[in-house]
């Protein structure tokens, strides 16, 4: 035992005395900085290699998520890109809402204006066509059975907020990003615009005034616009401006709200927002005149048109 103790001494003291050794030879020959450097030479020397190996990996790793995808979903289909203002599809969906419903888009010269309730997916169609739409242009597959539209450069504004640190408010966060689309618009190439609800970030007389002339004001060229929004009034104001007018609805069942997700021509016929209200147990007082005040609106959009 007392051997077996005085070796392993021995031992530890021969591998500090090598440690040690080897530090006086490193730091008086400055090997580590030299081995360093002549490290960093040589993938200096190899950078054009690494940079192909890089993108040789990236290509590869894309193809096989491309594969993945596709041999598990046999409800794709290749675009077909065609000239001029129209969009064909088929069949679309998101990849991302499971057993999400299917819709059909046809435009021809036009641009869309989507309206209709709360939760009724307006905004997820909108985000369902431009997702396809870059898929088709960059990987070449769109979740659909048809998918014929121009090639276009995509711009959108969907999700917008304030920013605190810049002291900007969201209705000027949206003015600037507006703006960019409007300079967008002037090049000749067709470009898509996504908008969600335009300027809600203000009154509503001012926003639909500046949402028609902006929405008039990108539908040019060969731009195509697709815009939801709640206000109504839009759709008189734009029914000659080249927008083909579409909505989403909902029916009452046993008091719940059943949303069909399904596309239709026209614009709705009726809201939900105060029978959401209503099935949420709020105050009876506070849904009649609601009620009251919503029957007062109509008259007067009435009595305007």
């Amino acid at each position: 035992m007392a051997w077996s103790l005085r070796n392993i001494q021995l031992d530890s003291e021969y591998a500090l005395f090598l440690w040690f050794l080897s530090e006086i030879i490193k730091i008086t020959f400055n090997l580590e900085p030299i081995l360093f450097y002549s490290f960093q030479k040589s993938l200096k020397n190899k950078e054009e290699d690494i940079k192909e190996l890089f993108l040789f990996i990236g290509e590869i790793d894309s193809a096989i998520s491309c594969a993945s995808i596709q041999s598990g979903n046999t409800n794709y289909c290749k675009p077909n890109f065609i000239s001029g203002k129209e969009v064909f599809t088929e069949d679309i969906y998101h990849p991302l809402i499971e057993n999400c419903i299917t819709n059909n888009l046809n435009l021809e010269s036009s641009s869309l204006l989507l309206t209709g309730s709360n939760m009724s997916g307006k905004t997820t169609f909108i985000r369902t066509f431009s997702i396809n739409a870059i898929l088709g242009q960059t990987l070449n597959f769109c979740f659909a059975t048809k998918f014929d539209t121009p090639f276009f450069k995509i711009y959108s504004s969907i999700r917008i907020s304030d920013n605190l640190m810049n002291s900007t408010s969201y209705y000027l966060e949206e003015v600037v990003r507006i703006k960019e689309l409007i300079d967008a618009s002037k090049i000749e190439n067709c470009s898509l615009f996504i908008l969600d609800e335009l300027f809600k970030g203000t009154n509503t007389m001012e926003r639909i005034a500046a949402g028609k002339s902006i929405l008039s004001y990108l539908n040019k060229k060969n731009h195509i616009v697709m815009v939801s929004t709640h206000d109504l009034e839009l759709t008189e104001f734009l029914k000659d401006e080249n927008f083909d007018l579409y909505h989403f609805s909902e029916t009452i069942e046993n008091g719940q709200l059943i949303f069909d997700y399904k596309i239709k021509p026209g614009k709705p016929k009726s809201g939900n927002a105060i029978k959401i209200l209503e099935l949420y147990d709020y105050p009876l007082e506070i849904i009649q005149n609601s009620k009251g005040m919503d029957k007062i609106t109509l008259a007067n959009m009435g009595n305007r048109k």
